[in-house]
């Protein structure tokens, strides 16, 4: 099925019909809804890319993140696809497994597309990947790991103002040895909680103690970092974790082990994704907008140039969600 037959069914020109499939506003109403109407007939469906490679314009965004099985990446996803399609664009989706050399593969990938605009929601970064992207000249936003300026907005998290509100209300319950389970220390954004962690807890100096352990992003991974700090022989009155994925495998770990959740020890999370008020017990932790910030991303990649509104850097500040995971230490 081609154009010129969408055309001669409608009996408007080719030129008509490539306008009302680009969105563009130079047709009447009545006229869009007949060429709409004769493309459904004859179940057409333009060629995106090839219309692209002509010189049209992309209706496309390209959209990276490093774990498509963290709900967290998936809640981003599915706010930014909404928000796209509302603008009539579509996302492309790349997976990294927090590798930088699958996300300078994704860059190229969305980049040879020719995507409109590039969303890295990603916890690892090469600066050689921010200078290909600059190179390319397309609109950019970063979660965490860029810089703002020219087409480029970057979205941030104050973690320390997070970790330290979740430290601070542990302390409040008497919790004098606290443990943080993570995942991938040497990535930037997964480094700076930790480190809030321990910043957060050297402030209580010798009235506290505190042990770390590391292991993968999954509840897999939460189960396993239970088993080493459990088997160093350190006793934690509370676990704070990374984030909510990990902090279910948590849960699973300690009560497979009858320890109870938060009579023995308290259980925290970071992100606030949906199933946090789901798990049992229900999970206290710190709330990131994802929602929030996938319509950002995409509202910020369809600024047009030197727009004053264009929003080149975003901070947000995680808020405190206590639910049943946590209580007064033991």
């Amino acid at each position: 099925m081609t154009l010129e037959e969408v055309a001669r069914r409608a009996k408007v020109s080719t030129a008509t019909v490539s306008r009302v499939l680009n969105n563009l506003d130079v047709v009447r109403e009545s006229t869009r809804r007949k060429v709409l109407q004769a493309a459904a007939a004859l179940n057409y469906h333009p060629n995106l890319n090839a219309r692209t490679l002509a010189g049209g314009k992309s209706r496309s965004i390209g959209a990276i993140v490093s774990n498509l099985s963290n709900p967290f990446f998936v809640d981003v996803l599915r706010a930014l696809d909404a928000a796209a399609r509302e603008r009539g664009y579509d996302v492309l989706i790349e997976h990294t497994d927090y590798r930088v050399t699958r996300l300078r593969a994704g860059v190229r990938s969305l980049i040879g597309k020719r995507a409109a605009g590039l969303a890295l929601i990603v916890s690892e970064m090469d600066p050689a990947v921010i200078e290909e992207i600059r190179a390319s000249g397309l609109p950019a936003v970063y979660y965490d790991v860029g810089a703002a300026g020219g087409k480029t907005t970057n979205i941030r998290v104050r973690y320390e103002t997070g970790m330290q509100r979740a430290v601070q209300y542990l302390y409040s319950l008497g919790h004098r040895r606290m443990a943080f389970a993570g995942h991938h220390a040497a990535l930037s954004p997964l480094e700076v909680r930790k480190k809030a962690f321990l910043a957060a807890m050297k402030r209580y100096g010798r009235q506290v103690q505190s042990r770390a352990a590391l292991s993968h992003d999954s509840p897999a991974g939460g189960a396993q970092a239970v088993r080493e700090l459990l088997g160093s022989g350190f006793r934690p009155t509370a676990i704070v974790c990374v984030n909510d994925y990990m902090a279910m495998g948590v849960l699973r770990e300690l009560r497979a082990r009858g320890v109870a959740v938060p009579g023995d020890v308290s259980v925290t999370g970071f992100d606030n994704i949906e199933l946090a008020e789901f798990t049992n017990p229900a999970l206290t932790t710190l709330d990131i907008p994802r929602a929030a910030i996938g319509r950002m991303a995409l509202e910020a990649l369809l600024q047009e140039e030197g727009s004053e509104t264009a929003p080149r850097e975003v901070l947000l500040d995680p808020e405190l969600v206590v639910r049943d995971s946590t209580g007064p230490a033991r």
